[in-house]
C-alpha cells in the first residue's frame, strides 16, 4: 500500500497539471472503480461535468481533489495498484484504465485512474468544516503536518496499551505511516517493534517522531519508495527510496550499524524487519 511520501508525491503532480482546470467529461470504465460512490458511475460522472478542480489536498495516505466553490471533494483511494496519471489526450489507453475525466481546456492532457487489481476507486464526498471528505474526518494528522500535536501524541501513544509499531500503524494517531517506514523509522531509533508504549518516556517518543520524520521526507526527495511498476506518479515515474532503505526487506542482509544479519517475522498479516542486536526484544515478565 502507497504510504505518505507516494500519496504526496503523486499529490504534488496534481497540483501542478489539474488545479484550476474544468472538467469537461467524465467515463466511468469500471464499475468497482465508483464502487464507494453511492450514486454509481452515471451519477459520479454527470456530477462532475462542469466543475473546476481546486488545489489537490492530502492527510496521511488519503488524497482529495476538492472541487472549487463547493463543499465537495473526490476522493481517491488508491488500494494496491492505483494510479492517477496525468497523459496526453491522445495517448494509447492503458490496459487498467478504469476512469477517464477529460478537460474543457486546450492543454492537450487528461488525468486517468489506473488500477490493475481494482482495490482502489475515486468517490465524491461531502465536506466536513474543515475541508475533509466526511469519510476521513476521523484520520489524524500526519507527522509533517505542521498542526500536528506532538504533545498529544505522545499522552496518546502512553494511554493506548498496544505496542509501538501497531501505535505508528494506528491511522487515528498519526496518519500516512505504513509498514515500510514504521520499520524504517523503528530500526533508526533502535526500538523493537514489540517495544510495550507505556515504557516509552516522552523524549524517546520525540525521538521516534524525529526518525519517522526524517525517513518520510528522505523518501519524498527520491520520490518515494517504488518495489515495482505500481507505485508512480502522475507522470508514470517510479521513485527510488527503496535504494536506501535500512530495514524493510533486508532479510539476512548485514544491519548498516551493526553488521548482525537482519531478520524478518511475521506480523499482523504482513512482516517486521529489524536488527536483532540494534532492536533488541522487549522483556516478558512473568
Amino acid at each position: 500500500m502507497p504510504e505518505l511520501p507516494e500519496v504526496e508525491v503523486v499529490r504534488r503532480g496534481l497540483e501542478r497539471w489539474v488545479a484550476g482546470r474544468t472538467i469537461e467529461d467524465v467515463e466511468v470504465l469500471h464499475p468497482r472503480a465508483v464502487r464507494r460512490h453511492p450514486g454509481g458511475g452515471v451519477d459520479f460522472a454527470a456530477r462532475l461535468r462542469g466543475e473546476t478542480v481546486g488545489v489537490p489536498q492530502r492527510r496521511g495516505k488519503y488524497l482529495w481533489l476538492p472541487i472549487t466553490g463547493r463543499d465537495l471533494s473526490v476522493l481517491g483511494h488508491l488500494g494496491m495498484s492505483g494510479q492517477l496519471l496525468v497523459q496526453p489526450a491522445d495517448a494509447p489507453d492503458e490496459k487498467h484504465l478504469r476512469i477517464r475525466v477529460r478537460f474543457d481546456d486546450a492543454a492537450g492532457t487528461e488525468l486517468r485512474f489506473v488500477d490493475q487489481r481494482t482495490f482502489g476507486g475515486l468517490s465524491l464526498h461531502d465536506n466536513t468544516p474543515d475541508g475533509l471528505p466526511d469519510v476521513i474526518a476521523h484520520i489524524a494528522r500526519d507527522p509533517l503536518d505542521p498542526l500536528f500535536d506532538e504533545a498529544a501524541y505522545h499522552l496518546a501513544l502512553r494511554a493506548k496499551r498496544s505496542t509501538v509499531k501497531r501505535a505508528l500503524l494506528d491511522q487515528s494517531l498519526i496518519s500516512g505511516v505504513g509498514n515500510i517506514y514504521a520499520d524504517e523509522a523503528l530500526w533508526r531509533a533502535r526500538l523493537h517493534y514489540e517495544r510495550p508504549t507505556a515504557t516509552l518516556t516522552r523524549p524517546r517518543s520525540a525521538e521516534l517522531l524525529g526518525h519517522v520524520r526524517d525517513v518520510m521526507n528522505a523518501a519524498l526527495a527520491v520520490g518515494g519508495t517504488s518495489f515495482d511498476s505500481l507505485y508512480v506518479n502522475v507522470n508514470g515515474e517510479s521513485g527510488y527510496f527503496d535504494r536506501s532503505l535500512d530495514a524493510y526487506g533486508r532479510e539476512d542482509e548485514p544491519c548498516r550499524r551493526c553488521g548482525t544479519p537482519m531478520r524478518r517475522r511475521p506480523w499482523m498479516n504482513r512482516s517486521s524487519y529489524f536488527c536483532p542486536r540494534c532492536q533488541r526484544p522487549p522483556r516478558v515478565v512473568s
